[in-house]
């Protein structure tokens, strides 16, 4: 990928990526390879519970974008994504500012929220030229680390015990 983002076929990558790239690069590689246990997550299936409940008033749910990008709520001008949990923040983070970079590249600039309804936070964000900057490296990282042939090796980490692929990487 070039280091210059000049289409915006070069942003065709599902959110999800981006928050994984922050997560666990061994994650992102094996979900971009269609590697997945997230169906069978306790973890994932409450957070499906908790989006599909929380907000019910929300007319405008799962917004599809180009048959790529899912925004969870899309409100008074805003991108919102409901989270489990704030442990992950900066994961969090770049997925909604990747959702607001490629919203603006189609001339739509909005603003950020993510919704942590189970700890009754919530975080207010703008796409700065800072935040575009790493969304164009997270881009490019993506891009590099899906490329490859094998996995990257598995690094432990805090939240590895409650990762749908926990069993994969060190079962």
């Amino acid at each position: 990928m070039s280091e210059e983002l000049q289409d915006l076929q070069d942003l065709k990558f599902q959110g999800i990526k981006i928050n994984y790239l922050y997560v666990c690069k061994r994650k992102l590689w094996l979900f971009s390879k269609n590697i997945t246990f997230e169906n069978r997550s306790d973890k994932v299936l409450l957070g499906r519970i908790l989006h599909e409940y929380s907000y019910p008033k929300e007319e405008t749910k799962e917004v599809l974008i180009d048959n790529l990008i899912m925004i969870d709520i899309l409100s008074d001008g805003a991108v919102r994504e409901v989270k489990y949990s704030s442990k992950m923040k900066e994961a969090d983070i770049m997925q909604v500012m990747y959702y607001l970079y490629y919203l603006k590249q189609k001339g739509i600039e909005k603003q950020g929220i993510i919704n942590y309804p189970k700890e009754r936070k919530k975080e207010i964000l703008q796409l700065t030229p800072e935040y575009e900057q790493k969304v164009k490296q997270a881009l490019s990282e993506i891009e590099k680390i899906t490329s490859q042939i094998v996995p990257p090796p598995a690094t432990k980490q805090k939240i590895c015990k409650s990762c749908a692929y926990f069993e994969f990487c060190w079962g």
